[in-house]
Order: structure tokens, then sequence, then C-alpha cells
């Protein structure tokens, strides 16, 4: 199998000037919502749309109190990849429990606040300095601002996505926006290949399909998956994914078999697993 295409994955993602451009959306999406809107139910099982502008108020104004202003008022004790899951489902679940009482005008108000303030602290971050805390699900023990900017941009982007489904409202798929999530999101993907067991020289290839996607490129090296800058002359397995459905893949917002059902795969079937079983989140 030939591939001629440009690919990602090996460049940082310098995006903190995105971030107050997907807020400013969120804001006007959470402003035209109805009563009945704000009760309905999205992709993530446990959670209602009211749900989910509490998480984003509660993480945004946890990261701040945190990473800006070195907060910190408790001690987690986190000992292993599990125990970040657990204290991060935690935290989540005590912030969605306080602010989903708040009245929309309300929440929105300090949502405006918390959106603001974020996108001026992340813009003020040396990309490369080291980052307060590492990419868990990219399986790094050391990040940089950049990577940590970039995930908090995914966040900002996927949650308002899932809102948008359950209402109605049109995407916000654009170039601009949603390139660097797909991007952030399959970095994951050679940590997600670090059980398969491969000779060295294999290619695998994830195409996503439509104007925001891309192609991202790995080799099996003898120290484990690496992206690469150039297109692999032959690849042992391609995976394509539309654009439409790929963030929902990333993020636990689709079962395997609906994905299985939309990906097209060319080659290796065994191969395409670490991609379509990539989780850019945690918990």
């Amino acid at each position: 199998m030939v591939i001629e295409a440009q690919l990602s994955g090996c460049d940082p993602i310098l995006c903190a000037h995105l971030l107050r451009k997907v807020d400013v959306q969120l804001i006007d999406l959470l402003q035209s919502l109805t009563s009945e809107e704000w009760d309905r139910q999205v992709t993530a099982p446990r959670w209602k749309v009211r749900d989910v502008a509490a998480h984003l108020l509660d993480t945004a104004l946890r990261k701040l109190s945190l990473v800006r202003d070195s907060w910190f008022v408790e001690n987690a004790n986190v000992q292993s990849p599990e125990d970040v899951i657990a204290l991060v489902n935690r935290l989540n679940d005590e912030g969605v429990a306080v602010y989903r009482r708040l009245s929309p005008g309300v929440l929105i108000d300090l949502m405006t606040i918390a959106c603001d303030q974020s996108a001026s602290f992340h813009e003020s971050l040396d990309p490369f300095a080291r980052a307060t805390f590492n990419v868990s699900w990219a399986g790094e023990d050391v990040s940089l601002n950049w990577f940590d900017t970039a995930r908090e941009l995914t966040e900002r982007w996927h949650h308002q996505e899932q809102i948008r489904l359950a209402t109605g409202r049109p995407g916000i798929m654009t170039p601009e926006l949603y390139h660097p999530v797909l991007d952030c999101f399959v970095r994951g993907m050679p940590y997600a290949y670090r059980h398969t067991d491969s000779p060295e020289g294999t290619n695998v290839l994830l195409e996503i399909s439509g104007e925001c996607g891309g192609n991202w490129a790995m080799t099996k090296r003898h120290d484990g998956w690496h992206f690469v800058r150039e297109s692999p002359l032959q690849v042992a397995c391609k995976v394509t994914l539309p654009q439409a459905i790929a963030w929902r893949v990333f993020t636990k917002g689709m079962d395997h078999a609906s994905t299985r059902q939309q990906a097209q795969i060319e080659g290796d079937i065994a191969l395409a697993a670490g991609i379509l079983g990539l989780t850019a989140i945690v918990g």
C-alpha cells in the first residue's frame, strides 16, 4: 500500500490564541439555550447539558487556582495511572455537583470571567517550558506547556461540541479550530500502541477525512512507536475516520461497534485496534 500525504504529529501545537476563540463561541452557545435544552442528555451517559457547562466552568477555575495561583488545598497521593483517573473523576464529580446548581445566568456570567482569565493565562505561558501537569493519556511523565495548552483546547472544544450535538446546534468544525484538536488527540497514538508487538519498520497510517483532518503515520522502532515526518513507502495498516466522528471516537463518545462500522481499514485489521481504541481524555 503506497501512501503520499502531508503528515502531522511531529511539530508542537501552538494554539494558545485559539482558546479565546473557542470560548467566545461557548458563551454565545450557552446564551442561546432554552430551559429545556439545558436539561438535554449529552453523549456522556451521566451528564446533561447543564452538567457539561458546570464541568467547563469548574475545570477553568480549578486550573487557574492550581496552576496560575499555585493554590493546592489537598495532597493527592497519586502512585499509578489508575490513581490519576480516580482523582480526576472525583474532582470532576465534585465540581459538577456544585456548579450544576447555578442558574444559567449566573453560570454564564462566571464562565465569561473564567474563560477570559484562562485564555490570558495560557497566552502568557512559555510554550516550551515544563507544564505543571503532564499529559497522562499520551504516556508522558513530563509535558511542555504547548501540549498542556493543546489538551486544554481539546477539552474546551469537545465538551462544547457535546452540547452542540445534544441541542442540534451546528458544530464548530473549522480547520482553524478543529484540526489542532485532532492533532492533539492523535498525539496519544504511540502510547496507545505501546503493547502492540510488531517487527521494526512496521508502519501504521491514520487518515481523518475532511477539510479539518489530516494524515498521521507511525513506524515501529526498537524503542517503541514514533511519528514520522515523511510518508512511508509502505504501510501495514491504514485507518480512515470521517472528521464528523473522529472527536467522538477519541473521547469515548461512540461505542466500538459504531466506530468499526464507520471506519475504513486497509491492511492488517489487528493493527487498527490502537487507533480505534485511542482515548485522549482522563477518566
